[in-house]
């Protein structure tokens, strides 16, 4: 271990992913480790598959975890896209237990924070003035906000109502698939969400990742909105280098 490699894990709704990183190029060292999110997606379960994860990479140092839920202080508070018991959880707790670790030794955030951290770091500079929104599709919609490269936590934007709707229930990627949505009626929802949310927030810049951004040709060219958009430099890998930066500057939220 060396001061410029961290170590992180992004848990999603249907997939649990850790890497090494290089802290210095927010880049991956080597393969990273995927691991279906098991069901139900409880703190028990879920805590195993991040202890497989750590030990398969032999890794000593810091670990940052993300996930899909508003965390304060290392306690989990929502639970939109895993299972319930998520709530009220000491995630922190949780995992420093089973991966043999201390509190202090395990950052818990936000999966889309963690994605907009290495974004606003190692993407592109525009992203640090203004006001900046990163938004991840995947199974459901996360939010990250920014205001001259400083983030505010903890923002829940795939929730807002939308036409009488959450909005991560009409235009999250998972739904494209479900539905059998072509690209050109997923991006029109996309649109409409992104509309409602401008208006709102009124950003200077849309950051748009997840695993559907590797395909963002296909999508984000049809996305006809007033505030400029960019597609996320990191794509899908943003929450683990995200996660591991907090974890080796001991960021906490």
């Amino acid at each position: 271990m060396t001061a410029t490699r961290g170590f992180g894990i992004d848990i999603g709704g249907s997939g649990i992913k850790g890497a090494l990183v290089d802290l210095e190029r927010g880049q991956l060292i080597g393969e990273r480790l995927r691991i279906d999110t098991p069901q139900p997606s409880t703190p028990e379960a879920v805590a195993d598959v991040v202890a497989e994860i750590v030990h398969h990479f032999e890794w000593a140092g810091p670990v940052g975890v993300t996930l899909p839920a508003v965390v304060k202080k290392g306690v989990a508070h929502t639970a939109a896209n895993i299972d319930h018991g998520w709530i009220g959880t000491d995630a922190d707790a949780l995992f420093a237990k089973r991966v043999g670790k201390s509190v202090d030794e395990v950052a818990m955030l936000n999966d889309a924070d963690a994605a907009g951290m290495a974004e606003i770091r190692f993407g592109d500079p525009v992203a640090r003035t203004g006001v900046t929104a990163l938004l991840t599709f995947g199974t459901g919609i996360g939010s990250a906000l920014f205001h001259d490269g400083v983030l505010v936590p903890n923002t829940e934007f795939g929730h807002l109502e939308v036409d009488g709707h959450d909005a991560e229930k009409k235009a999250a990627a998972s739904v494209k698939d479900n539905e059998g949505l072509s690209y050109h009626d997923w991006a029109k929802r996309v649109k409409r969400y992104l509309t409602v949310l401008e208006n709102l927030i009124w950003p200077d810049l849309f950051i748009v990742g997840g695993g559907v951004s590797r395909k963002a040709e296909k999508w984000v060219p049809l996305l006809d909105i007033r505030t400029p958009i960019v597609v996320a430099s990191l794509q899908n890998n943003a929450g683990i280098v995200g996660a591991a930066a907090a974890a080796a500057e001991g960021i906490q939220h």
